[in-house]
């Protein structure tokens, strides 16, 4: 092709022509290269995001159910039919009132019973008694006869072990009758338990039992009901061993039900149970804090969305957490000088207080910034509380400000009055 090329150059007549021709196949050719390389030329687009304020909050989750705090399962004490049930689910009950009778038929027949024996007892008393005054006034004869020396000596002796057996006698059976008071008290409380009275104010809240069943206790104490005070409800969250070292007592807690369309129902966190539950191999940790109920809405079993507010700030300047650069960052000019606190806060005078702060403090961190004249240039900012989603920033932006969120890269698209012949070419 090079020697083609020459020939050709030589059969031209003038060396000037000749000239023209080379500049004009290189300024032809080079055209051609530029138009083909500027398809593949990629351009840089940034995602970016305005400096705006709000509020954030950082939160754990977890799931959990509504429980009554005061409750009580009304047990059976006796064995038996049971004979009428007073109440039904949803029944609202004081303390003392009547809930159900268990057939008596039996244990009033025992008091009856105990009853008629404690009266013969009695009885039996009032005759040894009297057979005790009778063996006093034999004694104190023999004694008068013993000193005018008209007695004999066997006959004071026998006298004397009469009073004595009359008085043993007497014990026995005053013995004897505290006994069967005291049996007699056991049939009554039995066929007192007959009738069972709510030992609470409350609701009714389920019944396992039903009218017309047999009870027995001699196995186990039968459950017949559940009373439960609705006026205040707990909530019993479970969190996972990953989220449970973030919570503390008395945090501040809220969270959602399925039918609430949307309410928040605030609280404060109350206890952590220690001893974990395992499910799936999955460690849970019941968290539970208690929520007053005055109008009823609450419910038990229900299922509820919790939030517990790890941290939170209202009314400040937001960035999303996709701007915000971590590794080895900068300090601001107050956390470098070894400012206070205090004096940090009085350089923010616009600055509103926030209600509460993660316990790792601010962070320092770099952002990208888009100034007025469109340069990109690194800013040095001071980082509060960040959530997944967005990040408070204490110092280092203003409202308004554009931040760079992300970057990625674009191919350039060919332009409209390119050859008709370039794309065939391209193939």
């Amino acid at each position: 092709m090079p020697a083609l090329f020459k020939s050709f150059l030589k059969k031209l007549p003038h060396l000037r022509q000749r000239k023209w021709l080379m500049v004009s196949i290189f300024i032809v050719v080079g055209l051609l290269i530029g138009w083909l390389l500027r398809d593949t030329e990629a351009s840089v687009v940034h995602a970016t995001a305005v400096v705006q304020r709000g509020d954030i909050e950082n939160l754990v989750t977890a799931t959990g159910t509504l429980q009554p705090r005061d409750y009580v399962d009304v047990g059976a004490q006796v064995s038996g039919q049971l004979k009428v049930l007073h109440v039904e689910v949803g029944s609202e009950v004081k303390q003392g009132d009547l809930l159900a009778e268990i057939d008596a038929t039996v244990y009033l027949a025992k008091v009856d019973a105990t009853r008629a024996q404690l009266r013969n007892q009695r009885a039996q008393l009032l005759d040894r008694e009297a057979q005790l005054k009778l063996a006093q006034v034999n004694y104190t004869r023999q004694q008068n006869l013993q000193k005018e020396d008209a007695t004999t000596q066997e006959a004071l002796q026998s006298a004397e072990a009469s009073l004595q057996s009359a008085k043993a006698q007497i014990e026995a059976l005053q013995a004897q009758i505290e006994q069967i008071e005291s049996s007699l008290r056991a049939e009554e409380a039995n066929l007192e338990f007959a009738r069972i009275y709510a030992p609470m104010d409350g609701t009714v809240v389920s019944i396992t039992s039903r009218q017309g069943q047999t009870l027995n206790t001699n196995q186990m104490a039968p459950t017949l009901l559940r009373i439960a005070d609705l006026s205040t409800m707990t909530v019993q969250a479970q969190v996972s061993e990953a989220d449970i070292s973030k919570l503390q007592n008395n945090m501040k807690v809220y969270f959602t039900t399925l039918g609430g369309e949307g309410r928040r129902w605030y609280s404060q966190l109350g206890r952590i149970e220690p001893t974990p539950t395992v499910l799936n191999n999955v460690v849970l940790y019941n968290a539970l804090f208690d929520v007053p109920n005055p109008n009823g809405l609450l419910m038990t079993q229900m299922t509820t969305q919790v939030f517990f507010v790890a941290a939170e700030a209202r009314d400040v300047l937001l960035v999303p957490m996709s701007a915000l650069n971590f590794s080895a960052p900068r300090l601001p000019p107050a956390v470098r000088e070894g400012k206070p606190a205090g004096e940090r806060a009085a350089e923010r005078p616009n600055r509103p207080a926030r209600r509460s702060a993660q316990a790792s403090g601010p962070r320092a961190a770099t952002v990208k910034v888009i100034n007025a004249k469109g340069i990109i240039e690194d800013r040095d900012v001071q980082v509060g509380v960040t959530n997944r989603i967005q990040a408070e920033i204490l110092a280092g932006l203003e409202e308004g400000e554009r931040v760079i969120t992300g970057t990625q890269q674009t191919a350039k698209a060919p332009t409209d009055n390119a050859p008709p012949w370039g794309p065939r070419m391209m193939r």
